[in-house]
């Protein structure tokens, strides 16, 4: 059976499946970022307790992602996915009825769990069904329905706050996921290079864990952990930043803010394209060094040179983000799900260390606090890319020598 191409009619239906599911999952996860000024007022809490309506979904999602990568081994792609979509969608709505903060926090994590069944095996769909010359853009397709979904949620959820309540937000934000995980269900083709196992929780755990012992996938998983860190420390504390004097903004333009997320799904396709063609090394590296200037510039005060350096922070971000996605599809030899749950194991973990870290920084610090821990991360993982770069590298040069004594 071959793969699928670019160009194809089933290319642009996997592309615009995963696209609507991507949309559906980040809509439902981020939708309540902009809220967390409205949580910290309604229920009388700090912005680092409030940030905790997200850090609790992601870690939940974190965790489930390994688990939720093992079944999709055993009982298939597609169904693990669409299980995931619909359940999701559902409990957003349920969400939105929450009386208090507490059970509001319950409710997320089980968002969380319920989340992980797309991101989980979508990179592994992707990896085992599209051909490799198309890899990069389908992948980076694949983050731009996840940039636009993030970026959706947060405006949808502004805009229904500022003129109706949060409860209300999340109402909207669950029904139009729903409506995007039929999308989904109905148009994306099954499997064709998936082989099931049988279940067999002992030899999963085995083939998870062994996933740490190929070279260069540790580092892909730090860089993830490093970015996602990064990614949510600018974005769960720009709304406290930008509500307050001298800018005074209210919930629906500081929704718009989001908009620059266009950026980032501009940036994960074409980076994503260039990285196929001159490496992966190089664009990444690239990638991150595009972050760290953004985060920079958002120290100045002026609001639209503020606005600037979040839009070149985004696009350093998805584009680094989508590379790291399909390296690791690339790097893993075998059990590709695993190696991509265990990507984003991280790289959700990164996103709850790395918020409630910053909360702290912004609670002692302000902006500047922020924007000097983002700047750590980004250079951190820059020298992580360099070591990455020399372990391929060298896996190449051996993996010539050895086709020159096969050949001889």
């Amino acid at each position: 059976m071959s793969y699928i191409q670019r160009g194809t009619r089933t290319f642009k239906m996997v592309n615009l499946a995963l696209f609507a599911g991507g949309f559906s999952t980040f809509a439902i996860l981020w939708g309540t970022q902009p809220l967390l000024p409205d949580f910290a007022q309604e229920f009388h809490i700090s912005p680092a307790v409030s940030s905790l309506s997200l850090s609790s979904t992601t870690i939940a999602l974190s965790l489930s992602l390994l688990i939720a990568g093992s079944l999709s081994e055993v009982f298939g792609r597609k169904s693990i996915m669409t299980i995931a979509l619909f359940t999701s969608s559902i409990l957003s709505i349920l969400t939105a009825f929450t009386p208090n903060f507490h059970l509001l926090i319950l409710s997320r994590i089980l968002q969380g769990i319920a989340l992980a069944g797309l991101p989980a095996v979508a990179m592994a769909y992707l990896g085992e069904e599209i051909e490799g010359k198309s890899l990069g853009m389908a992948m980076g397709l694949y983050i731009s329905g996840n940039s636009i979904g993030g970026m959706a949620g947060r405006i949808i959820s502004g805009i229904l706050t500022d003129y109706f309540s949060w409860h209300v937000a999340l109402i909207g934000v669950g029904i139009i996921s729903l409506l995007a995980s039929f999308v989904f269900w109905l148009i994306l083709p099954k499997s064709t290079h998936f082989t099931p196992q049988k279940l067999a929780i002992k030899k999963l755990a085995t083939s998870l864990f062994s996933q740490f012992k190929e070279p260069g996938l540790i580092y892909l998983f730090i860089i993830g952990f490093l970015l996602m860190g990064s990614f949510v420390s600018l974005y769960n504390y720009i709304g406290f930043e930008l509500i307050k004097p001298p800018y005074s903004l209210s919930q629906t333009l500081v929704g718009f803010i989001f908009i620059v997320y266009l950026v980032g799904t501009f940036s994960s396709t074409w980076m994503g394209m260039l990285a196929d063609q001159h490496g992966k090394k190089k664009i990444i590296q690239l990638s991150l060094v595009i972050l760290l200037i953004g985060a920079c510039i958002t120290l100045n005060t002026h609001l639209w040179i503020k606005i600037l350096g979040i839009a070149i922070f985004t696009y350093g971000f998805f584009a680094g983000h989508s590379i790291a996605s399909g390296w690791v599809g690339k790097a893993a030899t075998r059990d590709k799900a695993q190696a991509a749950s265990l990507y984003l194991f991280f790289y959700y973990a990164g996103s709850s260390i790395g918020g409630t870290a910053s909360g702290t920084m912004y609670s002692q610090f302000g902006w500047h606090g922020v924007v000097y821990m983002i700047a750590i991360l980004a250079i951190v993982s820059i020298g992580i890319s360099i070591r990455l770069g020399m372990i391929t590298n060298r896996k190449l040069k051996l993996s010539s020598i050895k086709g020159l004594k096969h050949s001889s």
